[in-house]
């Protein structure tokens, strides 16, 4: 029987001393799903993230993956998800096809597979003139497209993308929408943190905007468009972008 919720979060709290990262976030996300949790820099995304993928522990709250209490050392959870962390951890002194074999090696799969699907997703990810490229003279784009592949190789139920676009080319940031955009109707779970709203605005089905730590707004794409509101109006209103405006000093502008 299929699990409600994909990711279920209930109260969860993170809290480093005195400072609270996150606080009280609750989060339903059904199975399939496309969401994207959007705040601005210091908000608490990656920190949310980390506890979800089971990098920290939160300090009170529960959390449940697939209808399970997430156990992040046991290998039931390590194979059912990928991550792509803001900076993600790759063997620089490998080659981009060798990176992927080992990923897939390391999920279980045989070489010949790992082979396989390496080669394909290097083809999906358009990074195949560079299988042979040690990842030590990849751009940061290619990295980020290197990682994406690294989470799917052994297909995945949930995915978790920590800012993926993060200071990414424009060809390399445009590969990945696409990567994204394709996965809406594969079946897999998708939580997407980023700041760019407008890729969220057209890959995301569900968002929630963290901001001080908590989850202040949630609601789906189709509803806020059947509103005629759009994402970087309702962004600006949750996290108060729209307070006054210092004045430009005047010797900035005059010439």
């Amino acid at each position: 029987m299929e699990a409600r919720y994909a990711i279920c979060a209930r109260g969860v709290t993170k809290r480093f001393g005195d400072a609270v990262a996150v606080d009280a976030l609750d989060l339903e996300i059904p199975p399939g799903m496309f969401y994207g949790l959007l705040g601005p820099n210091g908000a608490g995304k990656t920190t949310s993230v980390g506890m979800l993928t089971g990098t920290l522990r939160p300090t009170r709250g529960g959390i449940e993956l697939l209808g399970k209490p997430l156990d992040p050392d046991h290998p039931w959870f390590k194979a059912r998800m990928g991550v792509v962390a803001e900076e993600p951890a790759l063997f620089s002194r490998l080659k981009g096809f060798e990176q992927l074999v080992f990923t897939g090696r390391m999920f279980g799969l045989g070489a010949e597979e790992s082979g396989r699907r390496a080669r394909e997703l290097l083809l999906l990810l358009k990074l195949s003139g560079d299988a042979d490229t040690l990842i030590a003279d990849y751009s940061r784009g290619m990295r980020k497209k290197l990682a994406i592949g690294c989470a799917l190789i052994h297909a995945p139920t949930l995915l978790f993308f920590d800012e993926p676009f993060e200071g990414v080319d424009a060809l390399s940031a445009e590969t990945i929408r696409q990567v994204l955009s394709g996965l809406c109707g594969g079946g897999a779970t998708v939580l997407l943190t980023t700041h760019i709203l407008e890729v969220a605005e057209k890959i995301c089905q569900r968002v929630g905007i963290i901001h001080q730590g908590r989850l202040a707004f949630e609601a789906d794409m189709a509803e806020l468009q059947q509103k005629g509101q759009r994402l970087f109006e309702v962004f600006s209103r949750v996290v108060g972008l729209e307070g006054p405006r210092e004045s430009f000093p005047e010797w900035l502008i005059k010439k």
